[in-house]
């Protein structure tokens, strides 16, 4: 049989009933390149995701905190804030690290919590090329799995949708002596002890241990209009 198959080639080849070598090559070519192509948008479809993910990822969360850059007016306002202050600082929702790199700039021990790897990594690059990347930090995290106990000076640039509970966490974990600088939305019930900038550069400042005497007068007003409408409701009427 072998030999039969043989002779049969042969004999296919001689009469021209074989595919050309041409042809051949040319159904060669003609599959790498598919297979060239294929392999190039399935590569680039891949590079895709990987990179839009993580910006696209927030958006779908409860409270989505997006990735907006801090304008250079912001930065200035923030670091204005900060004067005469000391201790670590935390920027919760770093972004591309401006307001940790510039506090660092400021003698700040400056950390920056951010979900987007592609951010963290990049800030810790522009605080290399700064120069301040041994006292500037960046950590790939959720700010509602991080304590804040330990910062003496919060920065955030919130959504007015997060600002309620955020103000909830940071009054359980920040000591008194903490200063929180909020930007683009003021938190709902605490009263700014500081404010700087206009528009969209507006930043205010939140002393933490005059937030708490606030809410303390707040509530023993609330707490002696109580006992004093419920004395009015429990006294008799005199029946003449």
């Amino acid at each position: 049989m072998e030999g039969v198959d043989l002779e049969t080639a042969e004999e296919e080849r001689q009469s021209g009933h074989g595919l050309p070598a041409s042809l051949e090559s040319e159904d060669w070519k003609k599959s790498h390149w598919g297979l060239l192509v294929t392999g190039v948008v399935g590569g680039a479809l891949v590079t895709v995701y990987a990179v839009a993910t993580p910006f696209i990822t927030p958006a779908l969360r409860k409270v989505c905190l997006p990735f907006v850059p801090a304008t250079s007016k912001q930065v200035e306002n923030v670091v204005k804030m900060l004067r005469h202050r000391r201790g670590p600082l935390v920027d919760i929702g770093s972004g591309d690290g401006r307001i940790v790199i510039a506090a660092a700039k400021e003698g700040f021990p400056a950390v920056g919590y951010e979900l987007n790897p592609w951010l963290v990594w990049y800030s810790r690059y522009r605080a290399w090329r700064e120069g301040v990347h041994g006292s500037a930090k960046f950590y790939i995290s959720d700010l509602w799995k991080v304590s804040f106990a330990h910062y003496s000076n919060v920065v955030i640039f919130g959504v007015p949708q997060m600002m309620p509970q955020l103000e909830e966490k940071l009054e359980l974990e920040l000591v008194d002596e903490a200063r929180v600088i909020a930007c683009r939305f003021p938190f709902p019930r605490w009263t700014p002890d500081h404010t700087t900038g206009e528009g969209i550069d507006t930043v205010w400042a939140y002393d933490m241990s005059a937030c708490r005497a606030r809410e303390r007068r707040s509530d023993q007003e609330a707490a002696g209009l109580r006992a004093s409408s419920s004395e009015t409701q429990s006294k008799p009427l005199d029946i003449e």
